[in-house]
């Protein structure tokens, strides 16, 4: 397999924009897809506003940071990622959309391209079996915000090869990121011990044991959290975290893993957290203020 050089990105949400920014800077030609023309172009503005801010903080160049926006290119079509060597799926946590995703890309892809998927739950075995190449398809699941945290996960799907497997791990090491592998289980590694956490902590607040603030602080200041896990799951996404705990309840068939009915409420209340202007807190404001 040749060394990766050229990287599609489908997907240009918060977890796209932040994997096609990583992937410029570390020298790669990137090729930026979502389904719309409109939703490309806010994935890009989103990349040079990032970029802008690293310069203005000190962390980048203004030189490092025209060099990393030359090598983006926005892609309308999946043709347009036909040369790529690999390709990463960044789009919403549903498997038959990824699934859809797949089929159509496949049919324009080289054959010796790897796919891989940022999945945060989903089995990457099932995931690479929709796929006309499951031995060149694994996970690569980003953690959010992106060009921020350190850790990647790399997940191997049953029939992940050898050859997939370290040509993702070297593509990893040249984003200087850390790896940690974790086996193909749902929510992998992360998220498994993360999101029952948060879950514990809504379940906290269902039960009437402690408010928004009290929760949140207790776990900053007595467990050193840079962050309450309700303000936590208003960053990740109230709909992502439920979404989450589904496949851990499903995959795992433990009530241990049972979504809170609160979260579940807030979800059907489209209060999805800092995306919808309100979750656990309210931010329509100049400030954010708990909701309950």
């Amino acid at each position: 397999m040749h060394r990766i050089s050229r990287v599609g990105v489908i997907g240009a949400g918060q977890m796209g924009s932040g994997i096609a920014h990583v992937c410029a800077m570390a020298g790669f030609d990137v090729l930026l897809n979502d389904v719309s023309r409109e939703r490309v172009e806010a994935g890009m503005a989103t990349v040079d506003g990032n970029l802008a801010r690293q310069v203005a903080s000190g962390r980048i160049t203004e030189e490092q940071r025209q060099a990393a926006w030359s090598r983006i290119k926005p892609a309308s079509t999946y043709d347009a990622l036909a040369d790529a060597d690999l390709v990463i799926e960044s789009a919403t946590e549903n498997e038959a959309l990824k699934r859809g995703i797949y089929t159509e890309l496949c049919a324009v892809l080289k054959p010796g391209a790897v796919i891989a998927t940022n999945s945060s739950t989903i089995s990457i075995t099932r995931l690479a079996a929709a796929t006309d190449r499951p031995e060149r398809f694994i996970g690569i699941h980003f953690m959010n915000p992106v060009p921020l945290m350190d850790l990647v996960e790399l997940v191997r799907g049953i029939a992940t090869d050898d050859e997939t497997f370290e040509a993702a791990r070297a593509f990893v090491m040249e984003l200087n990121k850390k790896i940690s592998v974790a086996e193909d289980f749902p929510a992998f590694i992360v998220n498994r011990i993360l999101l029952p956490m948060i879950n514990e902590a809504i379940y906290t607040l269902y039960e009437g044991v402690g408010t928004v603030d009290a929760i949140d602080n207790a776990m900053r200041l007595g467990a050193n959290h840079p962050m309450g896990p309700l303000q936590l799951a208003d960053f990740i996404g109230l709909d992502t975290c439920l979404s989450i705990m589904q496949v851990l309840y499903e995959g795992l068939a433990d009530s241990k893993y049972r979504p809170c009915p609160l979260l579940v409420k807030y979800v059907e209340a489209g209060w999805l957290g800092r995306k919808a202007n309100r979750g656990f807190y309210d931010y329509r404001g100049p400030t954010p203020v708990p909701t309950r």
